[in-house]
């Protein structure tokens, strides 16, 4: 174990986005994954893919690519516990989908990756419904993923859902779930097949079943014995259900505050929470985005970042980095320290552009409104910084960096008032730069 990286950030380790989502979560986690004992995904369901790059074991010279949707992002590490938190709603063919993937990249996960038990699950009814009304929506859209994960987290609110738990006694689970149609079927006036999602949960019940296990013990337990904990969160904060620019938002919690409810793991025992931001912003789906560039320039922050879901494909929408967004989310988290990724995509830009304030009728805000009509006619305030127009990807310390990279990297650390720690400058596990 790496007693510097447990002694800096301690045995139970939070990891966050800071911004709209696909802020680069999977590739630190699989970093500081080596050093912990467990990956305790707690919140989200298969509409949030990370994307890991690691080394390719066969080709040497070339890295090998893992999107996980489902799957804590440590478990490509033999010494790593996966655990899927009661926070979650689990689509079980996507699961078994990343089951079968790893297996063919010689990566078993039987006997160590566990679902909790009272997790909720996502069926195919629940993507029916999902598409559904987003298509009624029309103009006001929200820009989900269509992956059921909205009218999940929807039933288990409304004390409908049906928890993984629930499938250990089969007769009691077919109940519930022809109950769960026959009411959906009213209420959104759909045709659905209960009969076929019946048929294929007995098909693979024996093959679920050792993978639910009471999670909230199991972690609560093994930090009692001194093990170590890396909590792994999904989307951003800014997606945040509560206080995410809604409705444009996620259908949990994607804050601190997610993490602790959806793990069982309590508040009181998390020692640090890292803040994943990219060194720009991006956005996928509709809803505000003060800083965003519908231009030449926002143009080639995607292209050159490849911003295109890992989920869906879609194109994400790109802007310059927004510093009154992410000091919220660092006031929103509590964060402790910060890992600011992709500045590599920065590399060939004469000037850089960091947003500084938000005016609205000629006056500061304090931070992010939470009327939309009033973010939507925010002003911002632009602080130009000079680019480096140099390679960094082979920096390894944030003193590594072109003096034009440091001091971006600075002014972001003065205006969020926490420390930038790592700072990636390349999509491999190995391009990232510390302090």
């Amino acid at each position: 174990m790496n007693q510097d990286i447990i002694n800096k950030y301690g045995k139970v380790c939070a990891v966050i986005g800071g911004q709209w989502g696909d802020e680069g979560k999977g590739k630190l986690i699989d970093i500081l994954a080596q050093e912990y004992d467990y990956v305790v995904r707690a919140t989200g369901g298969a509409n949030a893919g990370h994307t890991v790059y690691i080394p390719d074991p066969v080709e040497a010279g070339k890295t090998k690519k893992f999107v996980f949707h489902l799957m804590p992002s440590g478990v490509l590490y033999p010494n790593v516990t996966g655990i899927i938190g009661n926070g979650c709603v689990v689509h079980v063919p996507t699961f078994f989908e990343e089951v079968a993937f790893l297996k063919e990249n010689n990566i078993e996960v039987e006997g160590r990756v566990f679902i909790s038990d009272r997790a909720h699950l996502v069926f195919e009814y629940h993507k029916l419904i999902d598409r559904t009304l987003e298509e009624r929506k029309g103009k006001t859209k929200v820009g989900t993923t269509g992956r059921g994960i909205g009218p999940a987290y929807t039933d288990k609110i409304a004390r409908s859902g049906i928890r993984a738990n629930d499938l250990l006694d089969f007769e009691s689970f077919v109940t519930k779930i022809r109950t769960n149609v026959e009411m959906l079927k009213k209420m959104y006036d759909i045709e659905f097949d209960v009969e076929a999602e019946i048929e294929y949960y007995r098909s693979v019940l024996s093959q679920i079943r050792p993978y639910i296990k009471d999670t909230v013990y199991m972690v609560n337990k093994a930090r009692e014995e001194g093990k170590t904990l890396l909590m792994e969160g999904a989307n951003g904060t800014l997606l945040d259900i509560d206080h995410g620019t809604y409705p444009y938002v996620t259908s949990s919690n994607a804050t601190i505050g997610g993490i602790v409810s959806g793990s069982g793991v309590s508040a009181l025992k998390i020692d640090s929470a890292i803040g994943i931001m990219k060194a720009y912003m991006t956005r996928v789906g509709a809803g505000p985005f003060p800083s965003e560039l519908e231009d030449a320039v926002g143009e080639k922050l995607r292209t050159t970042g490849n911003e295109f879901g890992s989920t869906t494909g879609r194109p994400r929408r790109c802007g310059w980095f927004d510093a009154v967004a992410s000091r919220y989310a660092v006031m929103i988290n509590g964060l402790t320290a910060i890992n600011l990724t992709k500045l590599d995509v920065l590399d060939e830009f004469d000037t850089i552009k960091i947003v500084t304030k938000y005016l609205y009728q000629g006056k500061e805000l304090d931070s992010i409104p939470a009327s939309l009509d009033i973010l939507d006619q925010v002003e911002v305030e632009y602080e130009e910084l000079p680019g480096w127009k140099q390679q960094i990807d082979k920096a390894r310390k944030i003193s590594d960096l072109p003096e034009n990279a440091q001091k971006y990297v600075k002014r972001i650390e003065e205006l969020l008032g926490c420390p930038v720690d790592f700072v990636g400058v390349g999509v491999s596990r190995e391009q990232l730069a510390s302090k």
